[in-house]
């Protein structure tokens, strides 16, 4: 932890971008790669016949500049391509205790693993292992299992298509569907909810429909640090007149300015104005400001009939508008206002701009979907948009934002709990009977392991501990099983809080060279529109042992399947590693949508998948998009709570910390913070610099977060924000979103306390 004097608070800057991200990402990739790995590098990044980004998910545009990366973009490239090694001598050197007192930050600077890594059962240090004997370690731990179900196999969104479908195929024949993912943790309620509003999971807009739309709203979503080339794509509408709408309870600087850093004549300023309004909406405060929004909308429709609503498409295409209609028409503004946190004048401004917008996309990522209420919540953001016909048009949609950058290709594979639609046509090919019952998610999985119902847990990719809820539990779940099992390029916290046996199995890296018998390889990805785009590295591989993912879950395959009576299912596990290309042609014999897919990519280098929605084929229960009612939330603090927020910094990717400063809000050398409106510290009798603990209120009131320093910001009353993951330890398991079980880390209630 950092001590309070350490920390540097400036004002935060109102603009992203410039001089400042050009020379942040130098310094990063230049301390990991060096000049000239770094320049070769980055100049494959996105590019066609180059590597996809192992960030965020936004799309790539037809014509691209050789620039092709945004600041977080390049330092994540540059924590894979480091030259900074772990090797054997390494673990010999420390001890899985003292590596477990280090801090995250500490632990991923340390550089790239080397070789496959077991610690045995008691041992206080991890030990070389080969492959085969892990994998035999591996197939011995699931063989003994009770039953398939005792075993769960988490997935992150950085793998492959060809890997996800690999794994999801091995997981089923082995005869469970315990495949929980980081989509639990995150767009889930975004999945529910447009599953059942329009039909479809997904977004229903293209990259170009941005630039028709003639207004875009972003709501809960920080593009600037999350996925900062999304900027440039709102820079380009800002500066065609299209209106923006920024909705998040924290002013966020790229969506105030952004000076491209490939545009040098902007440094001096702050660049290009993108967000016309913003909106400070309360914490959990989304609903009731929608449901203002489209009241306003509807009032104005009976004043001037005619003038607001696309009656054409809501009679011809939608379903449940007049019970919605007369539903919103009831609630009274006052409550309404005082929910959402925000004037009648800053709800009509919103709704003025949709009026005046013939196309408009609504935007997202997780300060909607990580609520108790937020499947109800994007719902209501849908029927602002059924309202004039906003679907299935050019330049209009939902487009929510998914922060890594193939979680959205992992489910279209089947990296799902729920067994897929195609669930048959898997077993016909493989010569199997897939199971059928539903598995566990992640709030599941951790449930089960700590029941002891799950006691073989094995991660393609990710850091589970520190990307789960309440991680003091999560921990304890984890080391009650027999074994735990890590692919991996870099060392992480899951690796340090395990099983009885651990095993830690590196991988290549989305920029190394994939090289296998029938010549060097490429994997594809799916971003968040829905596109599929190869990706192939180049660099030379961290180490002659590595092993890419596909490789290694074929691997698994034959080890456990050797012995299998009747020779298990008809999986080539060996053939298919050795030419992801019979990996392809079989997810286009079983995965709707991708039929041709070989020939697609050597044609064009991507495709778009269909999308029902976007033709306005809404597949739901009524066949027809789907005006949905919820009640309207209230919520209550007592007289000494807050409603805290977790948030990520900008020298941070998912749970990996590049460093421990956030530029782009004025906090320098320092995360244990939490932001508080300046008039409720005076009000609590706290101060600027204080050391305090943060107490949470929901569950059992039994979570603390220690050791944080308070920091006035401009946050909404009663509200608070600390990062993630060191404020994870506040959400209770049970704490988590209604339907979609996504943890409801963007709404824990909590007390603070002054530490003595």
């Amino acid at each position: 932890m950092n001590e309070p004097d350490d920390l540097d608070l400036q004002e935060p800057p109102n603009g992203a971008g410039g001089l400042g991200a050009l020379a942040a990402t130098a310094r990063h990739v230049l301390a990991q790669m060096g000049p000239v790995r770094a320049t070769r590098t980055l100049l494959r990044m996105n590019q066609p016949d180059g590597f996809d980004c192992p960030g965020c998910a936004w799309p790539e545009p037809e014509h691209r500049s050789a620039f092709e990366f945004c600041e977080n973009g390049a330092k994540a490239v540059a924590e894979e391509a480091t030259e900074r090694r772990i090797d054997r001598a390494f673990f010999a050197r420390h001890s899985v205790a003292d590596l477990a007192a280090r801090d995250d930050f500490w632990l991923s600077q340390q550089g790239r693993l080397t070789e496959p890594m077991w610690k045995p059962v008691g041992a206080a240090h991890y030990e070389p292992l080969a492959w085969d004997a892990a994998f035999a370690r591996l197939a011995h731990h699931l063989r003994g299992l009770r039953c398939p179900n005792a075993a769960a196999f988490y997935t992150s969104g950085r793998t492959s298509n060809e890997a996800a479908f690999l794994y999801q195929l091995f997981v089923r024949a082995f005869g469970t569907n315990n495949l929980p993912d980081c989509s639990n943790l995150c767009h889930e309620s975004s999945g529910f909810a447009l599953i059942e509003s329009l039909g479809v999971g997904k977004g229903t807009v293209q990259l170009e429909d941005f630039d028709a739309a003639d207004a875009i709203f972003v709501i809960g979503q920080n593009p600037g640090t999350n996925h900062p080339r999304m900027l440039t794509t709102l820079q380009a509408a800002a500066r065609r007149g299209c209106r923006i709408v920024s909705v998040n309870p924290l002013r966020e600087a790229g969506l105030d300015h952004f000076a491209h850093p490939q545009e040098p004549w902007e440094w001096p300023g702050r660049g290009t104005r993108i967000a016309d309004l913003f909106v400070p909406v309360r914490i959990g405060g989304d609903a009731a400001l929608w449901k203002a929004v489209n009241k306003s909308l509807l009032e104005h429709e009976a004043a001037r009939p005619g003038t607001v609503l696309d009656a054409a498409f809501v009679d011809d295409h939608t379903s449940g508008f007049e019970a919605w209609r007369a539903a919103t028409l009831a609630l009274p503004w006052d409550v309404l206002l005082a929910e959402a946190g925000v004037d009648r004048l800053t709800v009509e401004r919103m709704a003025e701009i949709a009026r005046r917008s013939e196309r408009t996309i609504c935007t997202w990522a997780m300060g909607l979907t990580q609520h108790i209420h937020a499947v109800e919540t994007i719902q209501e953001v849908v029927n602002f948009l059924l309202l004039r016909g906003n679907i299935g048009r050019p330049g209009a949609g939902v487009c929510p934002v998914r922060g890594h950058s193939n979680v959205q290709g992992d489910r279209t594979m089947g990296i799902c709990e729920r067994p897929p639609a195609w669930l048959d046509r898997l077993g016909e090919v493989f010569g199997f009977a897939p199971p059928r019952h539903e598995g566990l998610d992640v709030v599941g999985t951790i449930e089960a392991m700590e029941r002891g119902d799950v006691g073989v847990f094995f991660a393609l990719g990710g850091n589970f501990l520190s990307a789960a809820p309440d991680t003091e539990r999560t921990a304890r779940a984890l080391q009650r099983c027999a074994l735990t099992a890590q692919v991996s390029t870099k060392l992480n916290r899951s690796h340090l809080v395990t099983g009885g046996e651990a095993l830690i199995l590196p991988c290549l890296g989305r920029t190394e060279r994939d090289v296998q018998p029938a010549g060097p390889q490429f994997v594809t990805v799916e971003n968040s529109m829905g596109v599929v785009s190869r990706s192939r590295g180049h660099l030379e591989p961290a180490s002659p042992h590595l092993r890419s993912e596909p490789r290694i879950v074929a691997d698994l395959g034959t080890a456990l399947f050797a012995g299998h009576p009747g020779g298990g299912p008809r999986v080539p596990w060996g053939a298919l590693a050795d030419d992801y290309r019979r990996i392809r042609a079989h997810i286009a014999d079983v995965v709707p949508g991708f039929d041709g897919y070989e020939r697609k990519l050597e044609a064009e280098g991507s495709f778009v998948l269909p999308n029902a929605a976007r033709e306005r084929d809404f597949r739901t229960d009524t066949g027809r998009a789907r005006f949905l009612v919820s009640p309207l939330r209230r919520a209550e603090l007592g007289p000494d709570e807050w409603l805290l927020m977790t948030i990520r910094s900008h020298d941070q990717y998912n749970t990996t910390l590049y460093g421990l400063d956030d530029r782009y809000r004025g906090i320098a050398n320092g995360r244990r913070v939490v932001l508080l409106a300046p008039e409720d510290i005076v009000e609590a009798g706290l101060t600027q610099g204080m050391q305090v603990d943060l107490v949470g209120v929901d569950g059992d009131g039994a979570r603390v977060a220690p050791d944080f320093t308070v920091v006035p910001y401009a946050i909404p009353r009663r509200n608070a924000a600390a990062y993630f993951p060191e404020a994870n330890v506040l959400v209770p398991l049970e704490h988590r979103a209604e339907r979609s079980r996504t943890p409801a880390s963007k709404a824990v209630r909590i007390r603070i306390q002054r530490r003595p």
